[in-house]
């Protein structure tokens, strides 16, 4: 696949960080894009460890998973590998891993009230996106709130794998404060979107 390079972009911290650690194990022949593939690929075995109840291996599996979104963004900016085609599928790799894990942990945990909010909000961001994206107003990608959510979602989603593990009441608050704020940061980002 013939992959046209987009002009780079800001390059965070973070991804200085990530470029001189976990990066370096990485050959230049692995791209963002690969990055983003093998998020999509872990989905269904991630949903399969969990319907099988295998929450320690569907644990590590999410890490690993939610971990390469870091990277694939990380190393899009730092090797000046950034395409339209990752701009669009890596934030839906993303939500494919949080929305449809959380669909299978939070109602178990948490109740349904939590996953219909976090689901209304990444549906109207998705909504959001195509119409600028449509109208031509706006190039398609996470702002800093969008960003702040994925990582409190991630986050959030974490603690609830280790809630099922460990069945400890602290590990289930912690996981509802992250994904509350990460819901919070979804409408900040909905609203700032425009800007």
């Amino acid at each position: 696949m013939a992959e046209i390079f987009l002009k780079a972009e800001k390059i965070t911290v973070s991804d200085k960080i990530l470029a001189a650690t976990v990066l370096k194990l990485f050959p230049r022949r692995v791209t963002p894009n690969q990055l983003t593939i093998f998020r999509f690929f872990t989905v269904p075995f991630v949903l399969l460890l969990l319907f099988l109840g295998k929450y320690e291996w569907g644990t590590v599996l999410f890490t690993i998973s939610a971990f390469t979104d870091a990277l694939d963004g990380a190393m899009a900016r730092t090797r000046n590998q950034i395409t339209e085609w990752g701009k669009i599928y890596d934030p839906l790799a993303d939500k494919l891993l949080i929305v449809l894990t959380a669909l299978f942990l939070i109602p178990q945990h948490l109740g349904f009230p939590i996953i219909f909010a976090l689901l209304s909000t990444e549906m109207l961001l998705i909504g959001a996106a195509y119409y600028l994206k449509n109208k031509g107003k706006k190039d398609i990608q996470a702002n800093i709130w969008g960003k702040i959510k994925m990582i409190l979602q991630s986050f959030g989603v974490g603690f609830l794998f280790l809630f099922a593990i460990l069945s400890t009441p602290w590990l289930l608050a912690i996981a509802a404060i992250l994904l509350y704020a990460s819901i919070l940061f979804a409408v900040i980002s909905l609203v700032t979107y425009g800007i």
